[in-house]
């Protein structure tokens, strides 16, 4: 492919910024999670509702391989300019409609199912539109320049949270928060619209891939991709190769970087919602660029020496950069956990995280949860908490809060007593660690299957990946932290999923910087 500058600006700028738009309108869900949960799904249990706003956000996900399996047929049978044209409509209308939708207090339970069901379009509509976004970026860039031109892909992603934290923050700063939880909450989904016209504009001046127009000239596109992808030799070696080695992977680093590091510091740290929002929006701003600078460095060095070194350096240090992130944000509630360790005497107990706590017990776990405090289990026939060397019987949550408060335990983070720079480095850190891992993934999902197969080839594998080990990487790590009573428990999922990337990836992942795509 040779180099034309122009027309490489506009391809790059044009999908990139349409891949800012697309993700902005998955992730203003994530982050008004909580809100959501309390208009939608009302139970009168915050951690329930929360959990059930953060079901509903990874269903989104969930559909992302069905919307892969479409949008890749049509992607390898019509072209990757069309395609994409398509998800990217899909996907802003469906954000706007969240943004009209009767919330559970009018509507009942149909406020949920037609949440349910837009969510559902919104996975369907992702599904098609990374793979066309970065094969067609890939297919226009000349030879050693595959990594550093379709990074600017994954740092859309970035950028795509970026503007939906500003977004957020900027309608809240206009209004009462009284005002934001009535109503205001919809402005952020109904911006989709500006921002659909503007993508749809820049997308429809740019022209089909050359890869794909001479696939065409020739007559050598597939008539059946999905049955040739698995169909052609080796194809579904590498697809699984793909799935377990490199979208999961490189997926729970980036989630656990973004929505992970959130739900941490407003649930464990009690930082309040618009501090946490800002220390996002900063130490992803510091880390953004490294997409673009890992990505060429892949160019330079190769994708899998970047890929297996961010995958062990994330092993490495996510426990630790969790801990210094709770000890910048609520030092206060990390000196209490250690000098004055909660433990609960739990006899059988009833409680589950989807239901209203009934029994004392129950009520006991419940209570603790909400507070961010950490306990540890010990089988027992009644009733117990100790706080410290402070042990009280049964459930009375007015003596459990008076415990807490002697013991250190805060209500709330004190932002007089913040380290503001260790937060935002340990930010800052996590989102480099994603830049390490996701910065060349383009390149790399791109180079390793054939044209005439590609969007579909390479959609599925990346959709099932980011869809599942991914989508549901809130609600899974949410889930941990409940039952175990530690707050660093959920972690324990990245880890493990990245450990299982790390051996697929250096036993059975090829290089592939230096391939010819377009055959």
């Amino acid at each position: 492919m040779t180099l034309d500058p122009q027309r490489d600006r506009l391809v790059i700028a044009a999908s990139s910024l349409g891949t800012v738009f697309e993700w902005y309108d998955f992730f203003v869900y994530g982050i008004l999670a909580a809100l959501l949960g309390k208009l939608f799904f009302a139970t009168g249990n915050p951690t329930t509702e929360l959990l059930f706003s953060l079901f509903a956000f990874g269903i989104g996900f969930f559909f992302r391989p069905l919307g892969a399996v479409v949008f890749g047929y049509f992607g390898d049978r019509v072209g990757r300019k069309y395609t994409f044209l398509i998800t990217i409509t899909l996907m802003g209308l469906a954000t706007a409609a969240i943004g009209v939708l009767p919330t559970f207090a009018s509507a009942g339970v149909w406020a949920p199912i037609m949440l349910l069901a837009l969510r559902t379009l919104q996975g369907l509509a992702l599904g098609g539109e990374y793979g066309g976004a970065a094969i067609y970026v890939a297919e226009h860039a000349p030879k050693g320049k595959r990594g550093q031109y379709t990074s600017w892909i994954q740092a859309s992603v970035a950028g795509g949270f970026l503007l939906s934290l500003i977004v957020v923050l900027g309608f809240r700063h206009a209004m009462t928060p009284e005002a934001f939880n009535a109503w205001g909450w919809r402005l952020p989904f109904l911006a989709s619209l500006l921002m659909l016209a503007v993508s749809l504009y820049m997308r429809l001046k740019l022209s089909e891939s050359p890869v794909f127009q001479a696939m065409k000239t020739a007559g050598t596109t597939s008539k059946n991709p999905l049955l040739d992808s698995l169909r052609h030799k080796g194809n579904l070696k590498t697809v699984t190769v793909a799935l377990f080695g490199v979208a999961a992977g490189l997926t729970v680093v980036y989630y656990t970087s973004q929505f992970g590091t959130l739900y941490f510091l407003q649930g464990t740290a009690r930082v309040p919602e618009e501090q946490a929002l800002l220390y996002m929006a900063s130490g992803a701003l510091l880390a953004a660029p490294f997409y673009v600078f890992f990505g060429w460095l892949s160019d330079k060095v190769g994708r899998k020496k970047l890929l297996l070194l961010g995958y062990g350096l994330t092993m490495l240090l996510v426990f630790p950069l969790f801990h210094m992130m709770a000890d910048g944000a609520n030092p206060a509630l990390e000196t209490a956990t250690r000098t004055s360790p909660v433990t609960i005497d739990l006899p059988e107990c009833d409680y589950s995280v989807f239901g209203k706590p009934t029994s004392d017990c129950a009520k006991a776990l419940d209570f603790l949860t909400k507070r961010g405090v950490s306990y540890a289990k010990r089988p027992a026939d009644t009733l117990a908490v100790t706080v410290g060397d402070k042990r009280l019987t049964g459930f009375d949550k007015a003596a459990y809060t008076a415990a807490l408060v002697a013991a250190g335990y805060p209500e709330k983070a004190d932002l007089a007593h913040m380290t503001h720079w260790k937060i935002i480095l340990a930010v800052a850190v996590m989102v480099g660690l994603s830049a390490m891992t996701y910065g060349q993934v383009a390149a790399i999902m791109v180079e390793l299957f054939p044209a005439r197969i590609r969007y579909t080839s390479m959609s599925i594998p990346y959709h099932i990946g980011t869809g599942y080990f991914g989508g549901f990487l809130p609600v899974i790590s949410q889930y941990i932290v409940v039952q175990t009573g530690n707050s660093y428990s959920g972690l324990w999922y990245t880890f493990g999923v990245v450990a299982m990337a790390f051996v697929v990836s250096a036993i059975w992942l090829p290089e592939t910087k230096d391939r010819d795509i377009t055959v």
